[in-house]
């Protein structure tokens, strides 16, 4: 597993640490429910890769992140570079603007219509984010695009203040929370998905009939997707927004 320290290597820290924190950023504001802010982390976030692109292109690059006067146009202008990899010289160029027009015009142009589209363009964010840094980790650790989302699911490990990590250990700080929040803050941790026995190390639980019992519930009432056949746990919407209110409360 990358580690966050060896995470895009040869790019300056000035570079590598404005990134891991803008992502992280975005995960924890779609976790919590901010759907703006987590758009207005997605046009740093385009910013910050925007930089690594070029600065990869030319073969030396910047001490720290530039915004372009046109975002667009820029972008456009690395479609012209060769001896790079296609994804550096097409495919992000191109999904980078549309990433940035989240940012610039949605959300407020909507306020006062019919549908709200912060959910969906805050999804797309995410997604998209989440993409990128896997090419970036799969192009510059020359990894199978596999290992590197493995990589990137490591690395952005969204930050849940209740809950403490340590390498593969993790535990939650409350030890008069409920069984079942200590699985949705643990499942929480993890942006992608935690597993049965990775829940159940963490949590420590007297008797595994209860552990499994709770789980169920929390399936049955839609906070979580368990697949039972691969012990796959993942946080539905109405069980980040019942985290969301622990982490509220919690300040």
């Amino acid at each position: 597993m990358i580690n966050r320290a060896s995470f895009l290597f040869g790019v300056p820290n000035g570079l590598k640490d404005p990134l891991l924190a803008e992502y992280d950023l975005i995960l924890q504001a779609y976790l919590e429910a901010k759907w703006t802010p987590a758009e207005l982390s997605g046009g740093k976030f385009c910013e910050i890769v925007y930089t690594i692109l070029h600065g990869h292109a030319l073969g030396s690059y910047a001490s720290s992140p530039s915004k372009p006067n046109n975002f667009v146009d820029a972008c456009k202008r690395l479609e012209q570079n060769s001896g790079v990899p296609r994804s550096f010289q097409i495919l992000i160029p191109r999904i980078l603007p549309a990433l940035y027009e989240v940012r610039n015009n949605r959300g407020v142009g909507h306020v006062g219509g019919d549908v709200d589209p912060n959910f969906m363009d805050s999804t797309f964010v995410v997604s998209t984010a989440r993409w990128v840094m896997a090419e970036l980790t799969r192009v510059f650790h020359m990894l199978t695009p596999d290992e590197a989302q493995k990589a990137v699911d490591g690395l952005a490990t969204t930050v849940i203040p209740l809950v403490w990590h340590n390498g593969p250990v993790r535990r939650v700080l409350n030890p008069n929370a409920s069984m079942l929040d200590h699985i949705l803050l643990l499942a929480s941790s993890s942006p992608a998905f935690i597993t049965y026995n990775e829940l159940k190390n963490a949590i420590e639980p007297k008797t595994e009939s209860y552990l499994k019992r709770s789980i169920r519930k929390l399936h049955k009432d839609r906070f979580l997707e368990f697949d039972e056949p691969t012990g796959k746990i993942m946080v539905l919407p109405p069980g980040a927004s019942h985290v969301a209110s622990l982490i509220s409360k919690s300040r």
